[in-house]
This record gives structure tokens, C-alpha cells and sequence, in this order.
């Protein structure tokens, strides 16, 4: 019996010269789902994946694109950057650290702060970045959160805060630590000045940054599937001696738990915002000056 088809050559051959490398940055894998799509309909997708809706980490180049107006924005605070309090040496010293991931990355520090509109809504935000030193929280950060915090007090609009960060900076030791206070007390003047402050929590929120300003919002935030806690999982288990719950310190957890409003999708972010804001704040047409606490001198 003749076979119905006849094998000509086994394999296709292609001459060296004629092979092409396939360019770095065409395909995006989900770590989550395993979908492969190109990167530029993940982009277009706002980095979140066209399949399961896990949403990629991105930085506040990203979050600046989507929040504000035609991404038209007025960056403030832009030259501060990390001194070296205690001559601090690990693998490497701290300045030279600061000096590589500055030119790596292209900030000066792990949160940026910007003015704009929003919807056309006056809206300040501080945004970190986790590619900073794993978006810790040095001197700088808490610095240039309490201005903006400032600014906001300055021109009567709204902050919101936008976290991602792996906690305290240790190379900053007490320094960084003190920011926790710092900000916090900022935010209490924002308070009582009637000023709305939103905290977006992203992945990953964690350690002191959580212990603070992130936990603080008149709205607590956050992206579906962010990792939200203090200690981290392995921490905890070993400390407890116990399994931890499934989905423990996903967003989804701590929203059940109570400590979070709502979660919210990177697609859906900027109209939820100026929903939320057009209903609880309207910025007064001539504001009244910033309160002053008095002081009683002592008899």
C-alpha cells in the first residue's frame, strides 16, 4: 500500500544569516495566568492583563499618565534627594546605592509629587515607586510627602497618596522611622482643615509606610489582588506558629476585614476618584486662611 503522503524533508532549515532574533519587549507573559499578549495591547490595557485582570506593578510615570489631564502636570519638589545621616555600609556604600539606582531608574528618590487636574478637578498626588530601593521610606519620602501634603493645605485641594513600598529605609535607621510622625501629623492638619485625603495601597504595601500615612486615608483604597500588611507572611507564620489564612494580606482579605473602602480597577480608577471627590468636596470660590492653633503662655 502507497502512503498518502510523501515526507520530502524532515524539518525546516533556515540559513544563519537568515535567522532573526525576536526584539526584547514584544510579548507580555501574566505571571498570574500564564496569557501571552503583545506588550503594546498590555499597555493599552492601562498594565493590567486582557485575560485575568491581574494588575502589573507600574510607577508614578504611569499613575501620573492616567490620573492627570492629557498628563499635564506640574512636578514639585523635584531636586531633594537622600544624604547619608550615618555613614551607612552594607554591600556597598549608601551614597554610591542612591548614586546607581538614581541612574538606573531616573528619579531621585522612591515617591514623586505632582499638581494637576484630574476630570478638571484640582487634585495634588504623591506617587512611589517601587523600582527605588524597593519603594522604601528614607528622609527624602517622608519629606517631599509633607510638602505636598503642604501644597494641598497651600491650594485648597485635595492629596492623595499612592503607596507601594517595602517599608522603612534601613539605611536611614531612626531617620526614616521619624517620617512615620512627620507625615502623619501633616495629615491631621489636612484633616482638620477639612481637606479630603485619599490612600490608594498598591502592590506591595507594607511595614512602616502601612503603619502610617498609607493607613490614614478619609478613603482607604486599593488595587485588586494588592499585597497589604505590616509583617510579611513568613514573619507572621513563624511568629504565630499557625497557617495563615488563604488569600491572607491580599486586598481582598483586608477589604473583608474591614480595613479598606473599596477596591478599585486601574481602568476605572480616575472616573471612581472624581466620582468620589465631586460628592464629598467642592472647593470653597475664596477660602478662608489656613488654621492657626494658639498658643496660652503658662502662669
Amino acid at each position: 500500500m502507497m502512503p498518502w503522503f510523501k515526507r520530502v524533508e524532515k524539518g525546516i532549515h533556515t540559513p544563519t544569516e537568515e535567522k532573526k532574533e525576536t526584539p526584547d519587549g514584544l510579548w507580555y507573559k501574566c505571571p498570574s495566568c500564564k496569557a501571552v499578549t503583545s506588550m503594546a495591547e498590555h499597555r493599552k490595557n492601562l498594565n493590567t492583563c486582557v485575560k485575568c485582570n491581574h494588575h502589573e506593578r507600574i510607577g508614578s510615570k504611569e499613575y501620573f499618565a492616567i490620573l492627570f489631564d492629557n498628563n499635564e502636570f506640574t512636578e514639585l519638589d523635584t531636586d531633594l534627594t537622600s544624604g547619608d545621616p550615618l555613614d551607612f555600609v552594607d554591600s556597598k556604600p549608601y551614597p554610591n546605592r542612591i548614586v546607581a539606582t538614581q541612574k538606573s531608574t531616573g528619579l531621585k528618590d522612591a515617591v514623586r509629587s505632582a499638581y494637576g487636574k484630574m476630570n478638571g478637578q484640582e487634585i495634588t498626588i504623591a506617587c512611589m515607586d517601587f523600582n527605588f530601593i524597593g519603594g522604601s521610606m528614607g528622609s527624602v519620602v517622608g519629606e517631599k510627602i509633607a510638602r505636598a501634603i503642604d501644597h494641598a493645605r497651600k491650594t485648597r485641594t485635595p492629596f492623595m497618596m499612592i503607596s507601594k513600598s517595602g517599608g522603612a529605609r534601613m539605611m536611614e535607621a531612626g531617620f526614616s522611622l521619624m517620617q512615620m510622625a512627620k507625615t502623619s501629623a501633616k495629615l491631621a492638619l489636612l484633616s482638620e482643615e477639612g481637606l479630603p485625603y485619599i490612600s490608594m495601597l498598591t502592590d506591595p504595601t507594607t511595614g512602616g509606610v502601612t503603619a502610617s500615612y498609607a493607613m490614614l486615608g478619609d478613603f482607604n483604597i486599593a488595587e485588586p489582588g494588592a499585597l497589604i500588611g505590616f509583617a510579611g507572611p513568613r514573619v507572621i507564620k513563624e511568629t504565630i506558629g499557625k497557617d495563615l489564612p488563604k488569600g491572607f494580606q491580599s486586598a481582598e482579605f483586608v477589604l473583608e476585614h474591614g480595613f479598606l473602602d473599596f477596591i478599585v480597577d486601574r481602568k476605572e480608577l480616575k472616573q471612581q476618584l472624581t466620582d468620589l471627590l465631586s460628592m464629598i468636596y467642592v472647593k470653597e470660590a475664596n477660602p478662608a486662611p489656613a488654621k492657626t492653633r494658639k498658643t496660652t503662655k503658662a502662669s
